[in-house]
């Protein structure tokens, strides 16, 4: 288990737990059973104390955290017979966002999601989920592809942000975030968002420009990073706290002002520590969400995203 900053505490008791454990598989004659339980009571109510009053710059850790699942572990646990669909037609394969066909309760779907990558090889492979161009492009060539067939697009959204490399920027890295942003708004065909992580800036909003948008309940979803937002009106990285409790960029935050319409809970302690109860409720919200778009008319959903998002900002502002 990767401890946070924050829960240094945490890891000191459920160490020591470990320890007495560790040390009665050594000497089976030895009686610790009560000191390790009295422990494990202790420490889980650190953990419910911890995660009831998270900061919004706590919730970003717990949304960065290395443990917590991604788009290739939900795509692999909900989704069947998924088909991978690769490259831009236009430059190259984006290894950061991954996409194509599946199944999701035998239902034919197009699922489209940033990958971080789960270790240092793939990490670097899939650029820590920060999209190119071509990514972008991909994305908008598969949605096309989901409209022409009437079939739903579901978006897992988990990215620090696009790209800001050289490279990127002069393929286009902007044109191809408004491309992908207006395509959301133009295909005729339910659109669903979840935030399992992070959702940072316009390489977020290009996938999550949905009808219905949901967040895990420790994501964050920001227009700039709280270390982008300190740097600018700071000129100090450090001054990131300050800048989490002003971007509102917490779940709670965001569901109050009417950019998302559910929150989806987490384990106590997070989704890296109980990824299969994540995934579980992630694919029952999924599922309540189709249910709700189902039927529509390709004209009723192209109208009902663009209202959506031209009112938004006008609920909660007083909150």
């Amino acid at each position: 288990m990767n401890y946070l900053e924050f829960e240094k505490p945490l890891s000191e008791i459920e160490g020591k737990a470990e320890e007495l454990r560790a040390m009665a598989r050594g000497n089976p004659g030895m009686d610790i059973a009560k000191e390790a339980e009295a422990l494990d009571r202790k420490a889980e109510q650190m953990l419910k104390d911890l995660y009831r009053t998270l900061t919004p710059w706590q919730k970003c850790q717990v949304a960065r955290h290395p443990d917590r699942p991604h788009a290739k572990d939900y795509i692999e646990a909900l989704f069947t017979e998924f088909t991978s669909l690769s490259g831009d037609r236009g430059f190259a394969e984006d290894q950061a966002v991954m996409g194509g066909l599946a199944r999701f309760n035998d239902m034919p779907v197009m699922v489209i999601g940033h990958e971080k990558g789960n270790d240092t090889k793939s990490r670097i492979e899939r650029n820590f989920g920060m999209a190119r161009p071509e990514g972008y492009r991909k994305a908008v060539r598969l949605m096309d592809m989901a409209d022409r067939f009437r079939l739903p697009v579901i978006a897992l959204v988990d990215t620090p942000g696009a790209y800001p490399g050289k490279g990127a920027e002069e393929r286009g890295q902007s044109e191809a975030i408004a491309r992908s942003t207006a395509k959301c708004l133009e295909i005729g065909v339910p659109l669903i968002s979840v935030i399992i992580g992070e959702g940072g800036s316009g390489g977020a909003v290009a996938f999550a420009t949905a009808n219905r948008i949901a967040m895990l309940e420790h994501s964050v979803y920001s227009v700039i990073s709280p270390e982008g937002c300190a740097s600018i009106l700071w000129k100090d990285a450090e001054k990131m706290r300050e800048a989490a409790e002003a971007l509102r960029l917490t779940a709670q935050d965001l569901q109050k002002l009417g950019v998302i319409d559910r929150i989806i809970a987490e384990p106590l302690g997070g989704a890296q520590r109980g990824q299969s109860a994540s995934i579980e409720a992630v694919g029952k919200a999924i599922e309540a969400m189709l249910k709700e778009l189902s039927g529509k008319k390709p004209e009723a959903l192209i109208k009902d995203r663009r209202q959506k998002f031209l009112s938004m900002g006008s609920k909660g502002l007083a909150a």
